[in-house]
């Protein structure tokens, strides 16, 4: 069940009392706690497809709870309504939750690590722009605005020191504005892959823009969430491999969310994380060896007990 943000601003989620747990013969969580709300993304993301999977999963696994996705404009949106109470778990890139001192803000935690991010620098087949250089001057897509990858772009694009016409659409959007020549590249940091671009490619020819050297030094700028990585020749029909840089994903919660709560989440994702790659490729990355990776973002005391009980 998808329910608007305004509703969300206008409820909130303070005040909620601690939850009580009772294991059910059914193998399923009985928490005395009343809503859960998960903060996706916008409209053509995996944040808001992949929301949409793990939502009702949760949903039929904590029976006393009604757990909702509220749509967003992805990373820094999340980490805000976070911040201000307004959902209890949330989508986010690495990068943007980690601060400029490499701490990430007190009020919050990890569940788990889930996939990993690339980032796409999208024209249209026939365009001049060959390398991120030739962005000067261009009209470009910086992803929405408190999105992870308008966090992750201007990031780029001040240490490539490019002067570009920037402008913030979804993905959906950005795609659409692509597609009609209404913008000259879009860059888009999401998983593989990912609706909007995919969609993008059936309909125009489109080929990605190599960013070797931005991969490298957003690596050495910033240590820790940035990796050199290959979006594959797989991962859209038509459209050629291309090098970029990769950012880990993860559920963040508050830390004041129940332990049991936490707990139940982190084991409901963990075991239904095939049935979610069913409708999400993503979610094949998850298992339990790497969801513990949260970089500097510590796990949730919750999380941390589902993975101590569950060693392998």
């Amino acid at each position: 069940m998808e329910v608007s943000r305004r509703a969300v601003l206008l409820a909130g989620v303070a005040g909620v009392p601690g939850a009580a747990s009772i294991a059910g013969c059914d193998g399923r969580a009985h928490i005395d706690y009343p809503q859960l709300r998960i903060g996706t993304g916008p409209a053509g993301a995996v944040y808001r497809e992949l929301g949409g999977a793990i939502a009702p999963m949760l949903d039929r696994q904590l029976t006393e709870t009604a757990v909702s996705t509220v749509p967003s404009r992805a990373s820094t949106d999340n980490i805000r309504m976070l911040l201000d109470h307004d959902v209890h778990l949330g989508l986010c890139s690495l990068d943007a939750v980690v601060s400029a001192d490499g701490q990430p803000p007190p009020e919050l935690a990890a569940v788990c690590r889930l996939y990993d991010s690339y980032l796409h620098l999208a024209v249209l087949a026939d365009s001049p722009v060959r390398h991120v250089a030739d962005l000067a001057g261009k009209r470009v897509s910086f992803g929405a605005r408190d999105s992870g990858t308008e966090f992750t772009t201007e990031r780029l694009v001040a240490l490539e020191e490019v002067d570009v016409r920037a402008v913030r659409l979804d993905q959906a959007d950005s795609a659409e504005a692509l597609r009609t020549g209404s913008i000259d590249a879009l860059f888009s940091l999401t998983g593989i892959p990912t609706p909007a671009i995919s969609e993008l490619a059936a309909r125009r020819r489109v080929r990605f823009v190599p960013m070797t050297q931005q991969a490298g030094r957003l690596a050495d700028t910033y240590p820790g969430p940035y990796v050199p990585a290959t979006i594959p020749s797989t991962a859209y029909t038509g459209v050629g491999a291309s090098p970029t840089v990769a950012v880990p994903n993860v559920l963040l919660a508050r830390a004041d969310l129940p332990d049991d709560v936490v707990r139940a989440v982190t084991g409901t994702i963990m075991t239904g994380a095939r049935t979610v790659a069913a409708r999400r490729p993503e979610a094949r990355q998850i298992n339990v060896r790497t969801a513990i990776a949260t970089g500097p973002v510590p796990l949730h005391p919750g999380a941390a007990a589902w993975f101590r009980a569950n060693k392998r």
